[in-house]
């Protein structure tokens, strides 16, 4: 197992500009949060494993998961921690999901064979991971909650984006961690992934500029990325040369 946290779900929970601990709520879902989604009601209702979700999240999966209900996809969540969130994603996705949940921590293989099939490994692995994409039969949707390290977020996304399939999501959550150095990262650190984000914008615009495309993993399939609070979100396809047309009489 390569090296990373001692649980996938590691993060500050101090009340400083490092931590999460002010920004905890308990209580009943707030009115702010406006029209639920399929996964906002999920997510409130649940009475089952613990699941931890920041409010603005269930959103954003409506988003970009939410045209894959129905479909069957096959999705691999990098974080299992407790097992609640494997059991929304089943009830989201339907019976005939292929849902995989991957942990280093051996506690999670409890919940292995329940809402879904759950394998123990490092994520930053890529004999492991490459492992469980081949037992998946490859993957259409990817959801990293794992370590929240930059260095572990930018390893797994080297093997997993390339097999993503086209027209597949891959999306990054808790990326505040990312401004902290304790997951390699830092306000404005080459070491955080944010570092990766802006590259990956500069390779969609590459056509415009000389220095090519610097992220290997996303080179040519790369056609959208979406930045929200601490959500990345990248949709795989192939790239068209882009080219521009004048129309009307007056260009005839």
């Amino acid at each position: 197992m390569a090296n990373a946290p001692a649980s996938s779900a590691a993060a500050p929970t101090g009340t400083g500009p490092s931590g999460i601990g002010h920004f905890r709520y308990s209580g009943a879902r707030p009115a702010d949060l406006g029209e639920a989604g399929a996964f906002d009601d999920l997510f409130w209702s649940h009475k089952g494993e613990t699941v931890h979700k920041w409010h603005h999240y269930p959103a954003i999966y409506d988003r970009y998961f939410g045209p894959w209900r129905g479909k069957a996809p096959r999705f691999l969540e990098i974080g299992v921690s407790k097992g609640g969130s494997l059991e929304i994603w089943r009830r989201f996705f339907g019976d005939d999901a292929v849902i995989f949940g991957i942990d280093i921590d051996p506690k999670c293989a409890q919940f292995d064979g329940q809402a879904g099939q759950v394998r123990i490994g490092s994520q930053d692995d890529p004999a492991f991971l490459n492992g469980v994409l081949d037992e998946m039969g490859g993957v259409d949707l990817v959801l990293d909650d794992g370590s929240h390290d930059s260095v572990h977020i930018r390893k797994t996304l080297e093997v997993a984006y390339p097999r993503l399939t086209t027209g597949g999501v891959y999306m990054i959550e808790d990326l505040h961690a990312a401004y902290w150095p304790n997951f390699s990262g830092g306000y404005d650190a080459e070491s955080s992934f944010f570092t990766d984000v802006k590259r990956m914008i500069d390779d969609i615009h590459h056509w415009y500029h000389d220095r090519g495309q610097e992220v290997a993993a996303t080179r040519d399939y790369l056609t959208s990325l979406h930045v929200h609070d601490s959500i990345v979100v990248l949709e795989k396809d192939r790239v068209p040369t882009p080219r521009h047309t004048k129309k009307g009489a007056r260009f005839a």
